[in-house]
């Protein structure tokens, strides 16, 4: 299991000869293209916030103008995750070994590339009917022009799954070849929809992209209820042209500045400088470290391979056993999930259509509960020689503190554009983004604005492509769930089998851990969401506690042994025998199950401060 730059899975990498130079020009177009989408989204609302608070005036459509340039950049970034091989995928193909590798990758690749060829031709039929209707975006700019990253993503997509399903010229003219012909032949007669759906499950375990087994569900299930194809295309864009959806990618941008840049040293130097002196200081820094930076990245995975060089001779040299240490630098950073403005909080409550504010809210004190309990945990592991105590250094503490005061202020920044009224959560969102582009670029100087930049900003469109593609088509499946009254049957089912809330809610971790083991936490929420929801409904649960428990279970499920994906993180970040990441992290893992607990069966932990809020 690889990541790609975040609490995912990808596609095996195939050995693959250098570039050719249309390859790189290819490249450098759509990493320029995807940088100018990522900085207009960016910069419209803050110019919409300027204008507003100085000259009373906006932007006209300046909503539409973003939620269109977040469709580019989610259609662009996709695009380059499929050119890096970085497309969302179970991985299951890496236990196919031998001789049957090639053959079923290429089976793989062939039936991934037709599916997306499928979805570009649906989204040709939807921008057919708009450009019939003649409909304007803003400023006599066509609709159907701002919809065409749609197809031309796809389309490249599409091509990219055909060249990699060989690494012979031959081979992926064969490849292209077959998705072609599937492509005549499934426009022409769908096919029965459980063969179909058969045919993707194998293609899925075999290394096919995710999006591919959820977009060709939704195609062909509607096909044969009778729905035009085109049906998806209109799903997807209503998806990616949400109002709050823009967020997601500025959070991120900003999340990605820090990663690349020395934010961790200088954040774990400020920790360590304040609470290293006391016996289990360095767990508190490191546990106050990974959380802060968690909370930024929305990944702990990523936080163990961004802090552990940092924090673990940190933890050995306050005499910390080996066995210790590695358990706390690979749960340290789980509370930082449920803190704003982690990116699987504004996924879920975009997904399952809870208020974003309410789930910053909510996810305080949860956060709280379950960073005490890895404290505790860390401090009670302390080394038992008592160490001389050395006094604490107000110099380092003051140095330190200035020299991460721009980071410490960065949740700041959008808890005040917001609590002030001047902001939406959008216009929140560039700020923040904005704000971190000028403490790494500006303040500190951490990465260059040549050589940094254009990579950092290639890695998060890469991030939210491959996560806005799976989230648009998964709209639908679930429109088709919808429509075929699946939730509805679940929910009868359900409170059929579990007559109370609190049965319910145990059964759920029981699913929601494994789902965290086996799921990389985007595509837990894209998938089981819009099925959960509806079944916390029925049983009377507060939306904002629904989705706190579930974050809370999908991020414990990747400290679960055997499968959880932390687990691999660190086993591939410290070299280490991953049984004995398993054993280091067992105990850690019982501590958290008590906040767990805690957090399911005491709704006001999540409840109470939105209360709160709203009776203001």
């Amino acid at each position: 299991m690889t990541a790609t730059g975040a609490d995912a899975m990808t596609m095996p990498a195939v050995p693959a000869p250098r570039p050719g130079r249309a390859t790189r020009a290819l490249a450098a177009i759509e990493d320029g293209l995807l940088a100018a989408a990522l900085a207009g989204a960016v910069l419209v609302p803050l110019v919409e916030v300027a204008l507003r608070a100085t000259l009373h005036v906006g932007i006209e459509g300046a909503g539409t103008i973003v939620q269109h340039l977040t469709l580019a950049v989610g259609m662009i970034g996709a695009a380059v995750a499929a050119r890096e091989e970085r497309l969302l995928t179970l991985a299951l193909s890496g236990f196919i070994a031998g001789p049957a590798a090639p053959a079923a990758r290429f089976a793989s690749g062939a039936l991934a590339a037709a599916v997306t060829g499928l979805l570009a031709l649906a989204v040709l039929d939807f921008m057919a009917t708009e450009r019939a209707a003649g409909a304007v975006l803003v400023y006599g700019l066509p609709v159907w022009v701002a919809q065409s990253p749609l197809p031309i993503g796809f389309a490249l997509i599409a091509l990219r799954l055909a060249w990699r399903a060989a690494p012979t010229a031959f081979g992926r003219a064969a490849a292209l070849a077959g998705a072609v012909a599937l492509v005549a032949w499934l426009r022409t007669a769908p096919p029965d929809p459980v063969l179909a759906l058969v045919a993707l499950a194998v293609a899925t375990a075999l290394g096919a992209p995710l999006f591919v087994a959820i977009g060709g569900a939704a195609l062909f299930l509607l096909q044969g209820a009778g729905v035009p194809a085109a049906a998806v295309a209109v799903n997807h864009y209503s998806l990616v042209i949400n109002p709050s959806l823009p967020a997601i990618p500025m959070f991120t941008l900003a999340g990605y500045l820090l990663a690349e840049s020395r934010a961790p040293a200088r954040l774990v130097e400020l920790f360590d400088a304040l609470f290293g002196r006391l016996r289990g200081g360095a767990a508190l820094a490191t546990v106050l470290a990974c959380t802060f930076f968690t909370c930024f990245t929305g990944a702990s995975g990523v936080t163990i391979l961004a802090l552990g060089g940092l924090v673990m001779p940190l933890l050995g040299a306050a005499g910390y056993r080996p066995k210790d240490a590695l358990a706390l630098v690979t749960g340290a950073g789980l509370p930082g999930v449920l803190l704003m403005p982690a990116l699987p909080l504004l996924l879920y409550a975009i997904v399952a259509r809870v208020s974003i504010e309410d789930m910053f809210l909510g996810g305080l004190l949860p956060a709280a509960l379950m960073l005490a309990i890895v404290a505790a945990w860390g401090v009670r592991r302390r080394p038992r020689a008592v160490k001389p105590r050395a006094e604490l250094s107000w110099p380092r503490v003051r140095a330190a503190a200035l020299a991460a005061k721009w980071e410490l202020s960065l949740p700041v920044v959008p808890v005040l554009a917001l609590a002030s009224g001047l902001a939406t959560p959008v216009e929140a969102a560039a700020v923040t983004a904005l704000y971190a582009f000028v403490i790494v670029a500006a303040v500190h100087r951490d990465l260059s604005l040549a050589r940094d930049l254009p990579r950092v900003v290639a890695e998060c469109g890469l991030l939210i492509g491959g996560i806005l593609l799976v989230l648009g088509v998964a709209l639908g499946l679930t429109n088709y769930l919808v429509d075929a009254e699946v939730p509805d049957r679940l929910v009868e089912w359900v409170r059929g089998a579990i007559a109370s809330p609190w049965a319910f809610l145990l059964a759920l971790n029981a699913v929601l851990l494994a789902a965290g083991c086996v799921m990389d936490i985007y595509t837990a929420i894209v998938v089981l969401a819009p099925l959960v929801t509806p079944l916390g409904v029925a049983y009377g649960i507060h939306p904002v506690h629904l989705g706190i428990v579930f974050l809370a279970n999908l991020e414990l499920g990747y400290l679960t042994p055997p499968v959880g994906m932390n687990l691999f993180f660190a086993s591939y970040r410290f070299n280490k025998p991953i049984v004995e990441v398993f054993r280091a992290v067992l105990p850690l893992v019982g501590a958290l199950a008590v906040a767990l607990v805690a957090v399911t069966f005491l709704p006001w932990l999540s409840t109470m401060l939105p209360s709160l809020a709203a009776a203001r």
